[in-house]
């Protein structure tokens, strides 16, 4: 799978069988085999996010992992300070939503505007990716004013079944190439 890179970050992908044992043994022993960076904040172990609802489809479907969970690892440290993954394959009409994370450590420092401009920079380049879509509680003032600075449209609000009211946000991915990818 291809790295992304950023100013500061390399979002590195985590394999299938790396994902599945991450969840399920609490463990990134396998997942580091190899790699030049660590993981000393224990991202996707302590808290898992997404990995609760990524590996069952990745169980079901390991092709699907090829949108899934990507570590941000700082560059000048090569340690892991968050993470990022889409929800799913493109929908039927090509919607693609985000989720990511950043340690606290680590955040108000522009690196989920990062990881978020990387994962982005990636995807409406894949066939069948039409609309990019981020979700937040309508109460998280940091990353709405995140999500504004890109420019996306407020086009609702919906009821998610764990994290409660959340805004949406949506930007096709034709205006986000000819924005941010056309210089």
């Amino acid at each position: 799978m291809k790295l992304i890179q950023t100013d500061r970050l390399e979002l590195h992908h985590i394999g299938a069988e790396d994902l599945i044992d991450l969840f399920e043994k609490r463990d990134d022993t396998n997942a580091l085999l190899g790699k030049t960076f660590s993981n000393p904040l224990r991202v996707l172990i302590d808290f898992q996010g997404p990995l609760a609802w990524r590996v069952p489809q990745v169980k079901i479907n390991p092709e699907v992992n090829k949108w899934f969970v990507r570590w941000a690892v700082l560059r000048s440290t090569q340690e892991v300070i968050g993470s990022s993954s889409f929800h799913g394959a493109p929908s039927e009409t090509g919607m693609m939503e985000i989720g990511l994370g950043v340690e606290t450590a680590f955040q108000r420092q522009g690196f989920g505007r990062e990881i978020l401009q990387g994962m982005w920079g990636w995807v409406v380049t894949e066939p069948g990716v039409k609309t990019l879509r981020y979700t937040v509680s309508p109460t998280n003032t940091a990353s709405i004013a995140l999500i504004n600075s890109f420019g996306f449209e407020n086009i609702g609000e919906q009821m998610d079944e764990i994290d409660g009211p959340e805004s949406i946000y949506e930007m096709s991915s034709d205006q986000y190439r000819n924005k941010f990818l056309s210089h």
